[in-house]
């Protein structure tokens, strides 16, 4: 397995989304998003991505890190070199809605309460999930600092953050500061800079819904032309064309796919065996 770094931990470079087990309309039951975890250990996926938030609804807060943690309880094989990314600071509110409170006060309670769902004493990487506009950025970065400093977190990232945030960040929390999710993917290409920005500091990228989002991911052949064609030259999905581009664009990429079948996720790590010429690259990227 090609390995990437977050910080100075190595990682699979392809990593396991979580949130499709947790937030879709028609979420797997437990068992098969266990099988799903299991079959990304079994092919030697080490990153594993989560959130508080990733949960069915408001009531049901760490619903996806309980079972990233029962997973990996059950496996059979050495989970000492798996790293769980999770984050705090975005919320679900009554009715299936989203929220957001990055206050230092909301921030510690978060951190707890995922420590708990994933039955640990010190979170290997803990994001800051969404900038609350209500709440100086500094200061929801500042509450990472302490958590870095409390020793209940061992590295820190930042979700959806523009070059400007990214740079601020990085002041604050120095080589605490490890990662970068952002959205990226062939319909959503927007963070281009922040990846520019995450080279320059030396942060992993870490895009999410790389394939487009769970809907959009079934259609990304057709509805980007260029990925279904070179796709069919090479004999495999359109999805897998998408993801060796993406490890293509930067050695700090680290795609994170969501799945909740075994079978998806396999497909996925076969773009770390794909080789895309210089011709295909830059037509996938036109």
């Amino acid at each position: 397995m090609r390995t990437r770094n977050i910080g100075t931990v190595p990682v699979s470079a392809i990593g396991l989304g979580a949130m499709p087990m947790s937030v879709l309309g028609h979420m797997p039951d437990e068992a098969q998003s266990i099988r799903t975890v299991h079959a990304a250990l079994d092919a030697g996926v080490t990153l594993i991505d989560t959130a508080d938030a990733y949960t069915p609804s408001h009531r049901e807060v760490g619903h996806n890190e309980r079972i990233i943690a029962k997973a990996l309880s059950s496996w059979g094989g050495d989970t000492g070199d798996v790293l769980v990314a999770t984050k705090g600071g975005h919320t679900r509110t009554a009715g299936g809605g989203w929220g957001l409170n990055g206050s230092l006060d909301y921030l510690r309670e978060a951190c707890e309460r995922s420590l708990k769902a994933l039955g640990v004493d010190s979170i290997a990487l803990y994001q800051h999930h969404r900038p609350d506009p209500s709440v100086p950025y500094a200061e929801s970065i500042g509450a990472l600092k302490e958590l870095l400093d409390a020793g209940k977190i061992r590295a820190a990232g930042i979700s959806n953050a523009n070059p400007a945030q990214i740079r601020e960040a990085a002041e604050i929390l120095g080589p605490g500061l490890v990662s970068v999710q952002n959205e990226y993917s062939p319909r959503f290409r927007s963070s281009e800079p922040e990846i520019d920005v995450c080279e320059e500091l030396n942060l992993a990228f870490l895009p999410w819904s790389p394939l487009g989002g769970m809907s959009s991911a079934r259609q990304l052949g057709s509805a980007h032309a260029a990925f279904g064609e070179i796709a069919e030259a090479h004999g495999v999905s359109p999805q897998r064309v998408c993801l060796a581009w993406m490890l293509a664009r930067s050695p700090i990429v680290i795609p994170i796919p969501g799945s909740s079948h075994p079978a998806t996720i396999q497909d996925s790590l076969g773009a770390l065996d794909l080789e895309l010429t210089p011709e295909e690259l830059a037509r996938l990227s036109g």
